[in-house]
């Protein structure tokens, strides 16, 4: 079960499997706004791995909407879904305080800043990388050091990625699939889940095969296209 931190409370909160609805709070259209959506768009996925039905709700301006899908960002519901049922989630920037809250029912789920400018050749997956390499309450400060570490990780992944599927299928072993799922239910702790994939790359008692699966699996959440390259060189 997912389990956030409550930014209002500092306590965590157990979202039970039920509809959910994910409000991103994005008045701006800077970076910082960007990596609001991001969060939103990986809480939702993280739901909906989990088996609730989630909408996502934001009202982007239409750069920052731009931007969002070149990172992948789903689209969104307007104001206009903001009633009826479900519990709500509500992701806002460090701070950010104007925001419609009911004290009683919602969730509030904080997302720090990101500092310097990113470079303009930077491709959404590479950016949206760079963004979830960091633990989503601690400011993120981006150059061109790690946006080129980022784009580097990337390629080797889905070469790796497209290499093991030439392989016999094998299943997600199990305790890799208690590791992903315990390490994004943790108040979606996405480095988390970024390290158990590098330890699976260097695992000698993982099959191929089973490497493949897991990070298509991990994907699922993560929304990088790892599997882009398969059959690429064919």
């Amino acid at each position: 079960m997912l389990r956030i931190t409550d930014a209002r409370t500092g306590e965590p909160a157990e979202i039970r499997r039920a509809l959910t609805r994910v409000h991103a709070h994005v008045p701006a259209e800077d970076t910082s706004a960007l990596r609001v959506l991001l969060v939103a768009d990986v809480l939702a996925r993280a739901l909906e791995l989990g088996g609730s039905p989630v909408l996502l709700v934001a009202d982007p301006p239409a750069a920052l909407r731009r931007r969002a899908d070149d990172l992948g960002v789903r689209p969104s519901e307007t104001a206009a879904a903001r009633g009826g049922g479900g519990r709500v989630l509500r992701v806002t920037g460090s701070g950010d305080t104007d925001t419609d809250t009911d004290t009683d029912t919602d969730i509030t789920v904080e997302v720090a800043p990101v500092r310097g400018t990113e470079a303009p050749v930077a491709s959404g997956t590479t950016l949206r990388f760079a963004l979830l390499s960091h633990p989503r309450r601690t400011p993120v400060t981006l150059d061109a050091t790690a946006l080129t570490e980022a784009a580097d990780t990337l390629d080797h992944w889905r070469m790796a990625v497209a290499a093991w599927a030439t392989r016999p299928s094998r299943p997600v072993p199990e305790p890799l699939r208690q590791a992903l799922r315990a390490a994004w239910e943790d108040d979606l702790d996405v480095p988390a889940v970024l390290g158990v994939l590098r330890d699976v790359e260097g695992a000698r008692d993982v099959p191929d095969g089973a490497r493949f699966e897991t990070y298509a699996y991990a994907d699922r959440l993560l929304g990088l296209e790892l599997t882009r390259q398969i059959g690429a060189s064919a």
